[in-house]
């Protein structure tokens, strides 16, 4: 149960990691409204990906995970 709870977690995180860049979310935040050059950092494409590619890992690792422990699974039996 908590292996299913570790793969489904880091797929929910990576997959919001890699949509909520992209967003109107991401743009809308009201905490980099006062810091302007923190703002348009953040908004930058560089950062956007960097953000997204940072949720792909989350997916790869949460594909490796769930591999492993199934692979487990069918040598027991």
């Amino acid at each position: 149960m908590a292996v299913l709870l570790s793969v489904v977690s880091s797929l929910v995180v990576g997959v919001v990691l890699v949509v909520i860049p992209w967003t109107t979310l991401w743009e809308s935040n009201y905490l980099l409204g006062p810091h302007p050059l923190v703002r348009a950092w953040v908004l930058s494409a560089f950062t956007r990906g960097a953000v997204s590619g940072l949720g792909l890992v989350n997916i790869l690792l949460a594909f490796a995970e769930a591999h492993e422990h199934l692979g487990e699974r069918v040598d027991r039996l």
